[in-house]
């Protein structure tokens, strides 16, 4: 900012499960560097979580009720959707007030998915706002062909079954498993999340200055990033962990050759079952190469006899932690192949540390990210799932050969790599598109 201009300052509200916190975090750091101030809310039971963040000049942090203050887990709860409307639209609204009047007037509220009355607040309060969307623009344009409230294919057949496909332009046909399993009417909070996309829909369609912040790649998703009226790429938001504790696992990794350890995690959120585990750990013991395994059971007093005794069994080629840093695994020049639930947030950290993917997805937009792994962005394979939902370990061994045997379809695999490596390279760097897309996005706010 120059001498006379004064810095912005942009409430960022989101949930306050850890896929919503960290790419939040990154923008509001992002934003901050771009000449904004930035106050970063989330819900009360998730606040611990903010305390816990590095402190950053012109970044400071509150929080919102969503009507579940003593509950961590509230958000898997049916009908949160709803709590979460009734009492956070008053709980943001009063935040807005509250910092006005201490000086600090709000000039723009930016929400994440999930959280579309955050717009309905800022507009009674005469406050611009931005959606920030977490996921991916091909998820969203596909939240937008089945919830818009015009031809939604949720809005116009009562009856979506599995014979259902959906095609989007520039991209493959969507089966019923290549979709999120959100707008499934077998997923059991089909109901909340179908009434939340259709009201993310109602507030960008009824406002024409709506703007979406994507967390995404320049190139990436061009015929998705098209659909999303007023959309700008703000990715990939990833950065090295809050934490000065790495993890015990970089002295191991130091001691492997390059390219040679399969990472394995999936995520913050995902529940492995004991039949999943034990086909993982058999899997892994077939391919007989190095592996770093992520189970966050690890240590447990009860653990289950069987997956005890198989850890044990495997140690002998590879590593089993219960935390680790995982963008500064995925730099470690020891790492192969990463198998990943294909989460937004770890999809991204693959792509901007250059690691092919085997993806394993379980729930959420995990299907369809696999899907553009395998049949779009070529950076990686689908595993296949049976029809208990498990990944079966001849199947986990099938994958890893192909990505990792140096065969030519793992060649292929590592071009692609090694290009959108570039990519995200090129759009975080000084001047680069990240930086670049956010101070014109900062010059139009008041």
């Amino acid at each position: 900012m120059t001498m006379g201009q004064s810095y912005p300052h942009i409430l960022l509200v989101c949930q306050s499960v850890q896929g919503h916190l960290n790419p939040s975090f990154q923008l509001a750091n992002n934003l901050i560097s771009a000449g904004a101030r930035v106050t970063l809310a989330t819900t009360v039971s998730g606040f611990h979580k903010l305390k816990s963040l590095p402190p950053i000049h012109g970044l400071s942090f509150a929080s919102f009720t969503d009507g579940h203050d003593d509950d961590n887990h509230a958000i898997w709860n049916p009908g949160y959707a709803y709590d979460i409307e009734r009492f956070a639209s008053e709980s943001i609204g009063t935040l807005v007030k509250t910092l006005s009047e201490n000086g600090n007037k709000v000039n723009l509220l930016v929400y994440t998915l999930y959280l579309p009355f955050a717009a309905d607040v800022a507009r009674d309060l005469n406050v611009p706002s931005a959606l920030f969307l977490i996921q991916s623009a091909t998820c969203f344009s596909i939240y937008n062909r089945f919830c818009n409230r015009g031809d939604g294919i949720v809005a116009v057949n009562n009856d979506i079954n599995t014979s259902v496909t959906l095609k989007l332009p520039g991209l493959p046909m969507f089966k019923w498993n290549d979709l999120p399993t959100f707008v499934l009417p077998t997923y059991p909070r089909f109901s909340d999340m179908c009434y939340v996309y259709q009201d993310h829909m109602n507030v960008l369609e009824e406002d024409s200055n709506a703007c979406v912040l994507v967390n995404t790649l320049d190139g990436l998703e061009p015929d998705s990033m098209k659909s999303i009226k007023n959309s700008i790429v703000v990715g990939p938001l990833v950065s090295s962990t809050f934490s000065d504790n790495k993890g015990s696992c970089f002295e191991w990794l130091d001691s492997k050759q390059e390219n040679s350890v399969v990472y394995v995690s999936f995520g913050s959120l995902a529940v492995l079952t004991k039949t999943q585990k034990v086909e993982l750990l058999h899997g892994l013991m077939k391919t007989q190469r190095p592996f770093l395994l992520v189970l966050r059971d690890v240590g447990e007093v009860d653990e289950d006899v069987e997956i005890k005794q198989l850890k044990e069994k495997v140690s002998e080629y590879g590593l089993i932690v219960g935390w680790c840093a995982q963008l500064e695994v995925l730099k470690h020049s020891a790492i192969g192949c990463f198998v990943t639930h294909c989460g937004w947030n770890s999809t991204l950290e693959s792509l901007a540390a250059g690691v092919a993917i085997v993806g394993c997805p379980q729930f959420s937009d995990q299907t369809t990210n696999a899907k553009m792994v395998e049949e779009v962005w070529g950076n990686g394979v689908r595993a296949f799932l049976d029809e208990e939902m498990v990944v079966k370990r001849d199947e986990i061994k099938r994958c890893l050969d192909v990505v990792m045997d140096g065969g030519e379809r793992a060649k292929d695999i590592k071009k692609n790599v090694e290009k959108w490596r570039k990519v995200a390279e090129e759009s975080v760097k000084d001047g680069g598109s990240l930086q670049t897309n956010l101070k014109l996005f900062l010059k139009n706010i008041s």
